[in-house]
């Protein structure tokens, strides 16, 4: 099937086999540590307080890390990453076994989790062009990769519930740190031929600084970086606040907690499958426009939802719209930028996406805190109309002043 065709370049299949697998095990330890978090504290704000350790390092470290994967080997960079990842996992999943329910160190260890994941991130899409033969397959691989992710969502979270409920939350961290073996051992087999680039021979600093200059002079890239970072930083931090609507809202349990995170990843998963059966024709900038509408009305939906089935469904198309939106952008940028340039422009993307996002479930914990968590995303959903009201205003803008500069010529 013409949906699949990237499957059949052997290196994308055996990294879509690995991946698959260990992000299933990732959101299952997602979902565990945020409702052991909020099993033990209560709290909108620790809740908002792990996330932002979690991906701050996204927001000081991705440009530079951008910088750092354009100079390097990426397949290398991604191993060594994986296998700090593999340790963290363990460290987290022993301390859990043990009952050492100590929330310094549970911090710490999402801390050191955002560290490394700034730059295994940044090498994981810089490497995706290198997986691909034939470049035409490129849109196809980062929708379908958008898939696994998002089908990872809908069944790491489902098992995550019926396991956090039965056999405890121990079993979900142990189960992540198994999960980094399969991803290894497909990266072991992978027979890649990487082209390295001449390393600069400036400093990393100044090379960064022309990833900087190279985003400010190709305004269509700028625009699609400024929305994915003003989504994340008022409209994307709902998620952060499900298991309030799990525990509170709809006086639910862990298992309550797993039907809002699967269906998170249902609607997810079906806004993937969407992006992969596009053409490299199609329109991403109105895709982008249609899917942040969408995104905003559903998470208002949610936040004045009166009954759980029906908060349910809104949290499902808020997350299509969610996952319209970023893998839109995602595929512009990686099919719009410089070769040379494209590791530094994608980690500009991952700041504004995982670097910004922390920010923002920082804040939006503080608000639902003080002001009520239906209150704080009703305010997200509005505030994300609005950004897409900006965004079509500045396209809009922008297409005027090429229409006006071709003329002239």
């Amino acid at each position: 099937m013409s949906i699949f065709r990237s499957l059949r370049h052997y290196n994308y299949r055996l990294f879509f086999t690995g991946q698959a697998i260990s992000l299933i095990g990732t959101w299952m330890q997602r979902v565990a540590i945020s409702w052991l978090v909020y099993r033990l504290t209560g709290s909108a704000f620790l809740l908002g307080l792990i996330t932002f350790l979690s991906l701050i390092p996204s927001l000081v470290l991705a440009p530079y890390a951008g910088s750092y994967v354009d100079r390097h080997n990426k397949y290398k960079v991604l191993v060594i990453t994986q296998v700090i990842l593999m340790l963290q996992a363990g460290a987290l999943a022993l301390m859990i076994w043990f009952k050492v329910y100590d929330m310094f160190w549970i911090a710490a260890l999402s801390l050191v989790q955002g560290l490394v994941n700034a730059f295994d991130v940044t090498a994981r899409q810089s490497l995706m062009v290198n997986l691909i033969d034939d470049k035409e397959d490129l849109p196809n691989a980062i929708a379908l990769n958008s898939s696994m992710f998002n089908a990872a969502r809908l069944i790491g979270p489902a098992l995550a519930g019926v396991i956090l409920s039965t056999l405890g939350e121990d079993i979900c961290f142990i189960i992540n740190f198994v999960s980094f073996i399969a991803v290894l051992g497909c990266m072991v087999m992978m027979k890649l031929k990487i082209t390295a680039h001449q390393k600069s021979a400036e400093n990393i600093w100044v090379d960064l600084k022309k990833g900087y200059d190279y985003l400010k002079s190709s305004p269509d890239l700028a625009s699609m970086v400024l929305m994915m970072a003003a989504s994340s930083l008022l409209v994307i931090p709902f998620t952060t606040l499900l298991p309030v609507f799990a525990k509170d809202i709809f006086n639910g349990n862990a298992t309550t907690f797993g039907w809002f995170e699967s269906a998170a990843g249902f609607g997810a998963f079906f806004g993937a499958i969407y992006m992969a059966t596009l053409k490299g024709s199609q329109n991403l900038q109105k895709i982008v426009m249609m899917s942040g509408i969408l995104l905003a009305i559903s998470v208002v939906a949610l936040a004045i939802s009166p009954s759980l089935i029906l908060a349910l469904v809104c949290t499902s198309l808020a997350a299509l719209g969610l996952m319209a939106q970023n893998s839109s952008i995602n595929t512009y940028l990686q099919t719009h930028a410089d070769d040379l340039m494209r590791g530094r422009t994608m980690s500009y993307y991952i700041m504004a996406y995982q670097g910004v996002l922390p920010i923002g479930s920082l804040l939006m914990g503080y608000l639902a805190h003080l002001f009520g968590t239906q209150v704080v995303v009703a305010f997200e959903g509005i505030a994300g109309l609005l950004i897409v009201a900006a965004f079509v205003y500045h396209e809009k803008h922008r297409n005027q002043l090429n229409t006006r500069a071709m003329s002239l010529n």
